[in-house]
């Protein structure tokens, strides 16, 4: 059996894996790969304390997590192609130019 603190220990370390990837990253593929990560993160902690509790509901509310980072990555997929063929770069330089 492992213990509860592993998996939290775990989960912090991904999640500021995360945290440092959006700060330094300047690529948005990166920036999007280390919201994903964050998330991932959540879920982890979600579904530990769901276990902790024999409740069903931290895993129910991990789908809907994993569902939000869905329709995170698809859109900001989306956005990431239509900037890359207007600039040909990915960069987040480029993101701001669009607010014109």
């Amino acid at each position: 059996m492992i213990p509860l603190n592993y998996f939290l220990i775990v989960a912090a370390l991904l999640f500021l894996l995360g945290i440092a990837g959006v700060l330094v990253r300047k690529n948005v593929l990166m920036m999007l790969m280390s919201i994903e990560l964050m998330l991932n993160a959540a879920n982890l902690t979600l579904v530990t304390f769901a276990k902790w509790h024999h409740d069903v509901k931290g895993h129910a509310m991990a789908f809907f997590v994993i569902a939000v980072a869905a329709a995170e990555a698809a859109v900001g997929l989306a956005i990431v192609v239509g900037v890359f063929r207007r600039k040909v770069s990915a960069s987040v330089d480029d993101l701001r130019s669009l607010r014109n």
